[in-house]
């Protein structure tokens, strides 16, 4: 169901001639018959002047390519060939690309295999590999992808100008791509041009292939200078373009580096130190017990999302997230024997309220079949799984550029540097300090005040350790019902959880067991007899406080100060908590977004999403609550 800017993804329908895809709906190629490699080079990498701009590039700069029309990937696989060749290693490139009608996998791997490696391009083979490998299923939104370790591709599915209106980025050069204007009319208009005139830095250049006097004119009255020049092959002309005058004039943007302090080394503090160290940070992680011993200690945990055929911020970011965190898993090869498998999570229907909803969103086309399967009974969610919590925040943590200390933070000062003050008295400076401590970040004393405003629950959630047994040790998939079930790690079986928002006891109950297990007969009778009916061991028991904030979603994001009017960010000061119940998929992307924002680099998200996880976005309601009612 389209909500706003955002509707479900028709993939492309296209046919072959030859080697050359063929858009069926626009009756126009991918790429050139003559030569598509040779024509995206001259065309896009040359009209950007590239190969001297990345020569020119020094480590801790950042470059950011925008594109139009995402198609085979080649204008980008190819940007990607020429910076990991010419540009430092600590430089960065950032590819934002769109597309309305996404190539299938299959599609996307036979366009590409008719593209081998050559001697000029010797990173092909590997960028093309990470794009097939990392390529996201038909959803709408923001999918950020690494094609090398300095290389990000976001790429963003749905119409060209609402995406690019919405999207964080500021770009160095454009790639204005898509299918001639003739036969793609709705994407060639003034205010797409508008929209990569407001997301261009100063002396941005662009290159296309089409020469129509529309496309000139529209560029020009957006404010970009434009040239005709000769085109490539059999085309008389192609334009080039720079935002600005003088585009030899331009200069790269700084991406910031330095001293990072993470309070907190669950999954939160885990995924943000390892988002940081991978853009060049320097991180010093802190939590007095250690890795993962508080709600992100359990033996077993499960990758899953909730689907739903409403494109609000909320359900796109459990959407996203959950694409997100799969990348993220294979990426780090993550898990490894004996710690999970990601083959998949089975839904039961609960009720017939749940049943509808997930039909719904298979129905909507806002969850392709590749990451939903929707039954009468059940439901699969592709590529989820189950894994161990604390061997994944130690996977990610393992990293030169992170240390990990047992010590509490007591106070914090924000500025530049920021002041962390420990419970020993040592006083420690940090260029960005990240709040990853969930429920306990309100008794956190930052600049003299408590954080008390935020706007936090704490669930307590009871899990149950079962021995198994000869028929469970067949298990394979994890599966989710009232509450839910993982395959045996180490020989136990997590059996869960239970949801008590009332008292916040961290003391295991008995009567918490035996609700695990009931409500695990009453709607899994076979996996419980399985695991022994009522001689089911239960050899040990965890609990947990989820911490949530009051809409469910994650507070990612500066920390506002509450006494300013405007809400400004406390310098230095960030906040990553409140994932409740689904702190293994939702904390990769927060993470992300978090490093990107503190280094000063174009997050994965659009505004929308952005804002629905700002901190501050309490504070604003409150605040225009008060208006109205003045």
């Amino acid at each position: 169901m389209s909500i706003g800017d955002f509707a479900p993804i028709r993939p492309a329908r296209l046919h072959w001639q030859d080697h050359t895809p063929v858009a069926t709906d626009y009756d126009d190629p991918y790429f050139s018959r003559q030569d598509g490699r040779a024509e995206s080079h001259y065309v896009f990498l040359q009209g950007n002047r590239l190969p001297e701009r990345f020569a020119a590039l020094a480590d801790g700069d950042g470059f950011v390519i925008g594109e139009t029309g995402f198609g085979t990937g080649l204008n980008m696989l190819l940007a990607a060939a020429l910076f990991r060749r010419l540009a430092p290693a600590g430089a960065r490139l950032d590819l934002f690309s769109v597309e309305k009608h996404p190539l299938t996998a299959a599609d996307l791997d036979r366009a590409l295999a008719a593209w081998p490696d050559t001697a000029d391009t010797p990173e092909w083979d590997a960028l093309r590999d990470a794009l097939r490998q990392q390529y996201p299923p038909a959803s709408p939104g923001c999918h950020r992808l690494w094609l090398a370790d300095n290389v990000s591709l976001t790429l963003m599915l749905g119409e060209a100008e609402p995406l690019w209106r919405l999207c964080p980025a500021q770009v160095d050069a454009w790639f204005l791509d898509g299918f001639a204007p003739a036969r793609n009319g709705d994407m060639w208009q003034p205010a797409l041009f508008r929209q990569l005139a407001a997301h261009s830095r100063p002396r941005a250049t662009l290159a296309t292939f089409t020469a129509a006097g529309a496309v000139r004119r529209g560029l020009a009255d957006a404010g970009f200078q434009v040239q005709r020049i000769d085109g490539f092959g059999h085309k008389r002309h192609m334009v080039v373009g720079s935002f600005g005058a003088d585009p030899a004039a331009w200069r790269p943007a700084r991406q910031r580096r330095g001293q990072a302090l993470v309070v907190g080394a669950g999954l939160a503090g885990a995924t943000a130190a390892r988002a940081l160290a991978e853009r060049g940070w320097q991180v010093t992680v802190l939590d007095p017990a250690g890795i993962a011993t508080a709600a992100s200690g359990n033996h077993a945990g499960v990758v899953y999302s909730t689907p739903s055929p409403h494109l609000t911020a909320q359900n796109r970011f459990y959407q996203l997230s959950y694409g997100h965190a799969l990348r993220w898993l294979a990426r780090h090869r993550f898990p490894g024997d004996g710690q999970g498998a990601l083959n998949g999570v089975v839904q039961h229907y609960v009720d017939d309220k749940q049943s509808a909803k997930i039909r719904a969103a298979a129905d909507s086309g806002a969850w392709p079949d590749s990451l939903l399967l929707a039954g009468d009974h059940r439901a699969e969610l592709r590529g989820g799984g189950y894994l161990n919590p604390p061997a994944w925040c130690r996977t990610l943590l393992d990293h030169p550029a992170i240390r990990v200390r047992q010590a509490a933070v007591t106070a914090l000062a924000s500025g530049t540097p920021a002041l962390a003050t420990l419970d020993d008295g040592e006083q420690m400076n940090a260029d960005a300090i990240v709040i990853a401590t969930a429920g306990a970040a309100k008794q956190l004393t930052v600049d003299g005040a408590t954080l008390d405003w935020l706007p936090l629950k704490l669930i307590r959630g009871q899990v149950s350790y079962c021995a198994a047994t000869e028929a469970s040790t067949a298990w394979q998939q994890a599966q989710c019902h009232g509450g839910y079930l993982t395959p045996a790690l180490d020989g136990l079986h997590c059996v869960g959880a239970t949801f008590d928002l009332h008292n916040p006891d961290p003391a295991p109950r008995d009567q918490d067991d035996a609700d695990n297990l009931a409500q695990l007969r009453h709607h899994l009778p076979d996996h419980w007899a399985e695991l022994g009916g009522e001689h089911i061991q239960v050899v040990n028991r965890r609990v947990g406080l989820r911490c949530q904030s009051t809409d469910f979603l994650p507070l990612a994001g500066p920390l506002p100060d509450p006494a300013r009017d405007d809400l400004a960010a406390l310098p230095g000061l960030w906040l990553n908590i409140a994932h409740g119940s689904r702190g293994i998929t939702g904390t990769p992307l927060c993470a992300e977004i978090l490093a990107d924002r503190i280094s000063d680099a174009p997050p994965p998200a659009d505004r929308p999403l952005l804002d629905a996880l700002d901190p501050g976005r309490f504070l604003r309601r409150k605040k225009k609550k008060l208006k109205v009612k003045s």
